[in-house]
C-alpha cells in the first residue's frame, strides 16, 4: 500500500490530516468488502455468496462497498500517514472521505488533535529543600505506644463509670421526627468512646453512664450526612449500657517485644529495629519529597496548551487506578460511592486538578528527555524487564509477549532519567528560605 500524507496545523493542537491511499490498494480493499458482503445478500436465483460481483454492482452499486473497505484499509493508512508526518495524535481523529471511486486514488481527511508543544522553563538548578530524616528517642516511643495500643486487651469494667477511651456495648434506637429510621437501631452494638465513628455528639453524652443506665441522646445529623434525608436533622436515640470495657496496655517488655515481632528477643532490640525501619522510611520519603519538588518546578516553569481530551483521559485512568485500589481492599466502586453518598461523575470531577497535573509532568519530563537527548541503554531496559518479570512472577519473554514491545520500558526509564537529571541538577534550598515556607505553611 502507498500512502501520501500532509499534515497542516489549524488552531492550537487541531489540525487536518490529508491522507490517501494508491487507487489498486483501495480496488483490493473493494474486493475484500465485496467477498464479505456478498455472503450476506440475497438475490433471487442465486445462493448466498455466489452473486456475481457485476450484478451486485448494478443492483446496490459499488458505494455499497464502500464503507467495508474504507475499514479495511483505514488503520494502516493512518498509522503510515502518522509516522510520515510525525504527528503524536492524542484523540481518536474524525475522519471524512474527500475523494473516492472504483479504479481511483482514496483521499481521507482527518481532523486530529495532538500533543502539544512544550516551552520548557528553567529545570536545572532548581533549588529543593533537604528535609530532616533523624529519628529521635521520642519517634520511636510514639511508635511503641501505638503498638502497645494495637496489642491491648479489652476488660470488662465491673464498677465504674464510662469514660474517654472505654468501650461500651450499647442498644440504641434512634428517632427522627418521633419516628423511627433506617439503620438507626442495633443491639449490643460495641462503641469506643472518643473515636469519633459515631454522630458528632453522640459519644461525649455517653460518658458517665453506667451499667443498665438508659439515656435519650439528642444530636443533630451533618449538613453533609450520606443519607439524605438525615441531612442536618435532628434525632433522639434512646440508648441503654449493657457492658463497660476498658483498655489494658501491655506491659513493655520483652515478651511484648516478642509477641509484636518474631524475629527480635528484646523490647531492646525491638526499639533498635523500629528506630532503623523509621529512618529508612524518612530517608526514603526525602528522596520522594526531592524527585516530587524538582519535577513540580519544572512543569510549572515550562509553559504547555494542554488538551482537554488529555485531561480526561487521565481522568479515566486515574478512575481505574482507584477502583483497582478498591479491589485489592474487597470493595467495588459501586459499594463505594454508596457508602460515601458520592457517585463516578463526582469522584472524576475531584480527580481533575491531580489529573493535569500528570498530564503537565509527563509532557514536560518527555521535552526535558529530548532536549537532553537522554535514551536508555539495552542493557537498562533488559535489567527493568527483570525486575518486573520478578515483581509479577512470569518470565521475561512471556513479559515481552504482553508488552508487545519495549517502547513502554524505554519511554518509561526515558522520563525517570530526566528526574534524574532534575534531581542531580537541583541545589540545596537556603535556610532562610525553608524555615520561611515552614513558617507561611503553619
Amino acid at each position: 500500500m502507498t500512502v501520501e500524507a500532509k499534515w497542516e496545523k489549524t488552531k492550537g493542537n487541531v489540525g487536518t490530516l490529508t491522507f490517501g491511499v494508491d487507487a489498486d490498494s483501495f480496488d483490493q480493499a473493494l474486493d475484500k468488502a465485496f467477498k464479505k458482503v456478498v455472503k450476506k445478500v440475497t438475490v433471487p436465483g442465486f445462493r448466498k455468496g455466489r452473486v456475481p460481483r457485476g450484478l451486485f454492482e448494478r443492483r446496490f452499486g459499488v458505494e455499497a462497498l464502500y464503507e467495508d473497505a474504507i475499514d479495511f484499509v483505514l488503520p494502516s493508512a493512518y498509522s503510515e500517514a502518522i509516522d510520515q508526518t510525525g504527528i503524536e495524535p492524542v484523540d481518536k481523529p474524525q475522519v471524512d472521505v474527500k475523494e473516492i471511486g472504483k479504479g481511483k486514488k482514496l483521499v481521507l481527511k482527518a481532523d486530529v488533535t495532538v500533543k502539544p508543544e512544550v516551552k520548557l522553563g528553567d529545570y536545572k538548578g532548581l533549588e529543593v529543600e533537604d528535609k530532616n530524616t533523624e529519628v529521635t528517642d521520642a519517634d520511636v516511643d510514639h511508635e511503641i505506644s501505638h503498638l502497645q495500643e494495637r496489642y491491648a486487651e479489652l476488660v470488662v469494667k465491673d464498677d465504674g463509670k464510662i469514660e474517654k477511651g472505654d468501650t461500651a456495648v450499647i442498644d440504641f434506637d434512634g428517632y427522627v421526627d418521633g419516628k423511627p429510621f433506617e439503620g438507626g437501631k442495633a443491639e449490643n452494638y460495641s462503641l469506643e468512646i472518643g473515636s469519633g465513628s459515631f454522630i458528632p455528639g453522640f459519644e461525649d453524652q455517653l460518658i458517665g453512664l453506667g451499667v443498665d443506665d438508659e439515656k435519650d441522646v439528642n444530636v443533630t445529623f451533618p449538613k453533609d450526612y450520606h443519607a439524605e434525608e438525615l441531612k442536618g436533622k435532628e434525632a433522639t436515640f434512646k440508648v441503654k449500657v449493657h457492658e463497660i470495657k476498658q483498655k489494658q496496655l501491655p506491659k513493655l517488655d520483652d515478651e511484648f517485644a516478642k509477641d509484636v515481632d518474631d524475629d527480635v528477643d528484646t523490647f531492646d532490640a525491638l526499639k533498635e529495629k523500629i528506630k532503623n525501619h523509621l529512618k529508612e522510611h524518612r530517608e526514603q520519603d526525602a528522596v520522594n519529597s526531592k524527585r516530587d519538588s524538582v519535577v513540580e518546578q519544572a512543569s510549572e516553569n515550562a509553559e504547555i496548551d494542554i488538551p482537554e481530551v488529555m485531561i480526561t483521559n487521565e481522568q479515566d485512568n486515574m478512575l481505574k487506578e482507584f477502583e483497582q485500589r478498591l479491589k485489592a481492599q474487597g470493595l467495588s466502586l459501586d459499594m463505594y460511592t454508596k457508602l460515601s453518598g458520592t457517585n463516578k461523575d463526582a469522584l472524576r470531577d475531584q480527580m481533575k486538578a491531580d489529573a493535569e497535573k500528570r498530564v503537565r509532568a509527563n509532557l514536560t519530563l518527555e521535552a526535558i528527555a529530548k532536549a537532553e537527548n537522554i535514551e536508555p541503554a539495552e542493557e537498562e531496559v533488559e535489567e527493568e524487564l527483570k525486575k518486573l518479570s520478578e515483581s509479577y512472577k512470569i518470565s521475561v519473554d512471556q513479559l515481552k509477549k504482553a508488552l508487545g514491545s519495549n517502547n513502554f520500558i524505554k519511554e518509561e526509564l526515558r522520563l525517570r532519567k530526566a528526574v534524574d537529571l532534575l534531581v542531580e541538577s537541583s541545589k540545596p534550598k537556603p535556610a532562610d528560605k525553608a524555615e520561611k515556607k515552614a513558617e507561611e505553611e503553619k
